[in-house]
């Protein structure tokens, strides 16, 4: 499993706790982040991976984006078929919980690197619920599958989070760099494949200096 800090503002300084935590990538949640806040996050975070959150998402902005050194974009599935056709940049697909089974099954076709699954019921904890979702979409997808977590995580909310098959937890930079680190430890601890899930390669962000990975075991389960 990946840690991904969210960024809600644009600020340098904010950008350091990426780094303070060890994080696997950033991610900016401002949808009009210019591509000078991204060069500036870019810079600031060296080598791990820079994503952006971008609504309305077209060639032109897509264009400025890559230029300004981002990795990875988060875009809905509202934005021009065009844009899938874009080399350099990763590209994740951002779902609704309610979205059909037959297009969830369809979004294997794409080219897409993962899906986001939006997480809009605010409860301060992971719901049985959210479980049953995630694990439904992990079924159906043959590709990584992220979410947002709304607050502070449990090591027995992040294991059933693993268990369910989730490949990137994405988590708040309000959060202090002590707390962060508290997380990405939880995760590294861990089991290895202590999950039930379809087979694939080891999960990866893309970046300009190659790819952020977590591998798979290789040691087959019992299904």
């Amino acid at each position: 499993m990946l840690l991904v800090v969210g960024l809600s503002g644009t600020q340098v300084k904010e950008f350091k706790i990426v780094t303070d935590v060890n994080a696997d990538a950033g991610l900016i949640l401002s949808e009009d982040a210019s591509g000078e806040v991204v060069k500036e996050m870019v810079e600031a975070v060296r080598d791990i991976p820079v994503g952006v959150s971008a609504k309305g998402l077209d060639e032109k902005r897509m264009d400025e984006l890559a230029g300004a050194g981002c990795d990875f974009v988060v875009f809905d599935i509202k934005i021009a078929a065009a844009v899938l056709h874009k080399g350099k940049v990763g590209k994740f697909l951002t779902i609704e919980p309610s979205l059909d089974q037959g297009l969830v099954r369809a979004i294997n076709s794409l080219e897409v690197d993962g899906v986001f699954v939006s997480s809009k019921g605010g409860e301060p904890f992971v719901a049985v619920e959210h479980l049953l979702v995630y694990r439904r979409f992990v079924e159906l997808l043959e590709k990584p599958v992220v979410v947002a977590l709304s607050s502070l995580v449990t090591k027995d909310e992040l294991t059933s989070l693993w268990q369910a098959g989730i490949d990137v937890v994405v988590t708040s930079s309000s959060q202090s760099a002590t707390t962060l680190g508290e997380v990405k430890k939880m995760i590294s601890d861990l089991p290895r494949r202590s999950r039930s899930r379809r087979a694939k390669m080891g999960v990866a962000l893309p970046s300009h200096g190659g790819l952020v990975s977590t591998e798979e075991d290789e040691e087959q389960e019992d299904v």
